[in-house]
């Protein structure tokens, strides 16, 4: 103990020049929207490269239990594209105009028809909501403010407001990207709002998160008046441009009708689970600058969006 007070009396000087220094760069990023976006975008790119480092450790322990994942994944995806029933098969081609010219050199180059991503049929190159593989190498997942980290960048054409979805259903939204990693803020996020609607009478609400559980969200403005059914799917809405309209995000876990409310407080259990979550899919709309403007023009807030 002696010695531990003699060598912080010894470099007093040093300890609370550093100590100083520290929280004058704290205050100076935390008052500063310029300072603070340089400081996150840097750091992004610095930690995303450590935490790659350290997921391509974690991966060499665990490629078994990856593979079996992935083999149960297609599995189910070639069960849900190519039913047994032969009659029901969709034709082996994108969804374009009945040109023959174009049909013909599709099917020249080889490529996959589709993709199947939360219940939501995906063209592989749909020219609006064009894909981008990514993979997460860190993530959060108790906290207020979830976040996630991808190994893609603006490099590999990533751009913030791009919408993030897995096989299983929505995940999040691109928030700040470097040029080799991405963050993201995930559906268990304070501020995440995602325009949503219950599958089988079209009932529209909105997706929020309390900050509790991460398998669990809610889906609020949901009519007093409608009925509701415990197992409903919720897909997206379609409202917003970010994410195509049916991909999955959960099913109705349960509700409650509170009395001094003109809503059901609905609670949906997410289909995406966070914990295990490693493989996503960058989606983008291309129309969405343009409605964005006439949008804004109208004084209109997108409903739905997915804030920052």
């Amino acid at each position: 103990m002696n010695n531990l007070l003699s060598f912080l009396f010894r470099y007093r000087g040093i300890l609370v020049f550093a100590l100083l220094e520290v929280a004058s760069l704290y205050l100076l990023i935390r008052n500063s929207t310029y300072q603070r976006a340089a400081f996150f975008n840097s750091s992004n790119a610095y930690i995303g490269q450590v935490l790659d480092w350290r997921t391509q450790v974690q991966d060499y322990f665990r490629l078994i239990e990856v593979n079996q994942g992935l083999m149960k994944e297609n599995a189910l995806l070639r069960e849900q594209l190519y039913p047994p029933d032969r009659s029901n098969r969709q034709a082996d081609s994108l969804p374009v105009s009945p040109d023959s010219l174009t049909q013909a050199r599709l099917a020249q180059a080889g490529r996959p028809d589709s993709l199947l991503l939360g219940l939501r049929q995906l063209p592989a190159h749909d020219p609006d909501y064009p894909l981008l593989p990514a993979r997460v190498v860190s993530g959060t997942l108790r906290r207020v403010d979830n976040y996630l980290t991808l190994n893609v960048g603006t490099a590999d054409g990533v751009k913030e407001g791009m919408g993030v979805v897995s096989a299983a259903g929505v995940v999040g939204r691109v928030k700040v990207a470097s040029e080799h990693y991405t963050t993201i803020t995930s559906v268990l996020h304070s501020k995440t709002r995602i325009s949503a609607r219950i599958q089988r009478d079209g009932t529209i609400g909105t997706i929020r998160w309390l900050g509790e559980d991460p398998t669990h969200v809610l889906l609020d403005e949901v009519p007093r008046q409608n009925k509701l059914v415990r197992g409903d799917t919720v897909v997206t809405s379609g409202y917003n441009a970010v994410f195509p309209e049916g991909v999955l995000i959960g099913t109705i876990d349960g509700f409650v009708k509170e009395p001094d409310k003109n809503f059901w407080t609905v609670r949906v259990k997410l289909a995406v689970d966070f914990s295990r979550l490693i493989y996503v899919y960058l989606v983008t709309s291309r129309p969405k600058v343009e409605r964005d403007t006439v949008e804004a023009r109208a004084g209109v807030l997108p409903e739905g969006e997915v804030k920052p």
